[in-house]
C-alpha cells in the first residue's frame, strides 16, 4: 500500500506561482509511476501530469504546457507539481496519484493509478 499526501495549497493571483508536493509512504516509490489530476467544482477530474517511475519522461495536458512542471525526488519519496503563470481555470482540488510503471503514453487515465491522495485546493483569484 501507498499512502499520498499534498501540501502546497492555497490562494495566489492570476499570472502567480504555487508548487504542490505529494509525500508517499508505505513503500518505495522508486519504481511507480507517478501523475497528479485536478478536479473543479461540478467539473469530471481532468489529468493534468505524469512523470514515468525513473523521472525520464513526463507528459501534459495542452492547457497547461509550458507553465506547470513536473517533478520526483525518488530519495524523498516526493512528488512536485510547479505551477507557474496561474490562470483563474486553473482553480481546482490537486490530488497526486501513483501506480505501476508504465510507458509514458499510458499514463494519463485515472484507471492506471490505484493509489490516490486526498487532494489540495488551489485557487487563483484576484
Amino acid at each position: 500500500q501507498v499512502q499520498l499526501v499534498e501540501s502546497g495549497a492555497g490562494v495566489v493571483e492570476p499570472g502567480g506561482s504555487l508548487r504542490l508536493s505529494c509525500v508517499a509512504s508505505g513503500r518505495s516509490i522508486d519504481n511507480l509511476g507517478m501523475a497528479w489530476f485536478r478536479q473543479s467544482s461540478g467539473m469530471e477530474r481532468e489529468f493534468v501530469a505524469a512523470i514515468t517511475w525513473g523521472g525520464r519522461s513526463t507528459t501534459y495536458t495542452d492547457s497547461v504546457k509550458g507553465r506547470f512542471t513536473i517533478s520526483r525526488d525518488n530519495s524523498k519519496s516526493t512528488l512536485y507539481l510547479g505551477m507557474n503563470s496561474l490562470k483563474p481555470e486553473d482553480t481546482a482540488v490537486y490530488t497526486c496519484a501513483a501506480g505501476p510503471p508504465r510507458t509514458i503514453s499510458t499514463m494519463t487515465a485515472a484507471s492506471a493509478y490505484p493509489y490516490w491522495g486526498q487532494g489540495t485546493q488551489v485557487t487563483v483569484s484576484s
